[in-house]
């Protein structure tokens, strides 16, 4: 990876602006301590022509696709009309310049309906990916040989990435961040942008269906509770009896407001603070797991393993911070 990761955007006609601007903002925002940017963002169009929004302004983009021949991740920005949601179909010069990028090695993402494209282009044929719950069903109809997952926030499939509808943007671009240069500089772009840098659950959260009402929602205080107590052993019995709930009533809301059991939040958290412990400090992988609650070296190891194909001695190396002049 060069010293400063080009980034080359495509914006379609009917692009969605939000869609536009999240990788702009998130990667443009991405910065060592030293404030060092760890990004270069090209936008670019077929031709590098004026592109019509969905919110009715054009805007004129600076480089055409040749653009993506420097770039070493390609992101497909959504678009609310157009061949690919409207007929499944893509111009033929676009689909010709996302398969030579990925042919060449590039990263490719795309957010919300950018998936379409992908799909249309050819990209996601026999792989896991998803859009935005609203259009799954047409995505299917025109594109049954990719494997949609509609209730989730983002799929990442090792060099093609696709996230959910417009916000779901963010953490898909976050989870890039944190995966290019470790979760200090991906939280540094997420507290510019004003934004957690991780969501809980998926996208079947937002999905209309019948949900417990707003005022339902109340067990953020008993997730606080648990997240400071991470070290500690922590049985659904003691989260329910901290909610004042029944076991079985404390589950169905709990998975009602975050899209996933108890249990798996729970691990998610430890993993994410273990994490967060082997690119901060250099305690023993023996302590990182006992402070996160992961129990023994192993355990940590297997978790680690489980959620993200590495062992935390490989983890540690990728992405420990090491200032200049400090041996490691």
């Amino acid at each position: 990876m060069t010293e400063q990761h080009l980034v080359a955007v495509i914006a379609l006609d009917g692009v969605v602006s939000f869609d536009l601007g999240t990788p702009t903002q998130i990667f443009g925002t991405a910065r060592d301590e030293t404030g060092h940017r760890k990004y270069q963002i090209a936008v670019c169009s077929p031709g590098g022509l004026p592109v019509e929004t969905s919110a009715g302004y054009k805007v004129v983009p600076e480089h055409g696709l040749e653009i993506l021949e420097r770039a070493e991740t390609v992101v497909v920005a959504g678009i609310h009309r157009g061949d690919p949601v409207e007929r499944g179909t893509l111009d033929p010069t676009v689909a010709r310049a996302l398969r030579s990028a990925h042919e060449a090695g590039k990263r490719v993402m795309s957010i919300c309906t950018g998936a379409f494209v992908l799909a249309a282009a050819g990209l996601l044929d026999e792989r896991p990916a998803t859009t935005h719950w609203w259009w799954a069903e047409r995505f299917r109809e025109f594109f049954p040989q990719v494997k949609l997952d509609a209730d989730v926030l983002f799929v990442d499939d090792g060099d093609v990435l696709t996230s959910a509808g417009v916000g779901a943007g963010i953490d898909l671009c976050l989870h890039v961040v944190r995966t290019d240069f470790g979760s200090e500089v991906a939280n540094r772009a997420a507290r510019r942008s004003v934004v957690p840098p991780w969501r809980d659950g998926g996208q079947a959260q937002y999905i209309e269906r019948p949900l417990s009402r707003p005022a339902d929602a109340t067990l953020a205080a008993t997730r606080s509770w648990a997240a400071e107590r991470l070290d500690a052993p922590l049985s659904l019995q003691d989260l329910a009896a901290h909610a004042n709930m029944s076991v079985r009533t404390f589950t169905r809301r709990f998975r009602e407001e975050t899209g996933v059991s108890p249990a798996r939040w729970l691990l998610q958290r430890r993993v994410d603070h273990a994490r967060a412990l082997l690119e901060s400090t250099n305690l023993p992988v023996e302590v990182v797991a006992r402070r996160s609650g992961l129990g023994t070296a192993a355990g940590l190891r297997q978790h680690l393993q489980n959620t993200i194909g590495v062992a935390p001695s490989a983890y540690r190396r990728t992405f420990r911070v090491v200032p200049e002049g400090v041996g490691g």
